[in-house]
């Protein structure tokens, strides 16, 4: 896909003149409060060299407060991270101190994995 049409899957052409295309790609427009987001927080090292990361998924809201809570998470644990694609990835395993942490800030908060 190239970055030109980023968003737009499975039309190449209408000939339909009211035809409007409809964007896959887009960001919601305001975060929901803590307590409505359905957090899921699991052990990751898929294409990660062997290195476990905790990834914490399903954050809904926009990019802005995404990177805020993943800064918010990095500080507490004391490592390095990321915060994109509506994901967090926190170096190292983490699991038990991201679920309190989330959970004390009134996220609702589910381990995945063993």
């Amino acid at each position: 896909m190239s970055k030109k049409n980023k968003g737009y899957q499975g039309v190449v052409f209408s000939t339909d003149p009211d035809f409007g295309y409809i964007s896959t790609n887009s960001e919601p427009l305001e975060t929901l409060e803590a307590r409505y987001q359905d957090l899921r927080v699991q052990l990751d090292r898929k294409q990660r060299g062997g290195k476990a990361v905790t990834l914490i998924t399903g954050f809904i809201g926009t990019q802005e407060d995404l990177e805020s809570l993943g800064k918010k998470l990095k500080q507490k644990c004391g490592v390095g991270g990321t915060a994109k694609d509506a994901e967090i990835i926190i170096q190292g395993d983490f699991r038990e101190k991201v679920i309190a942490l989330l959970s004390a800030d009134g996220f609702k908060v589910k381990k995945i994995g063993s």
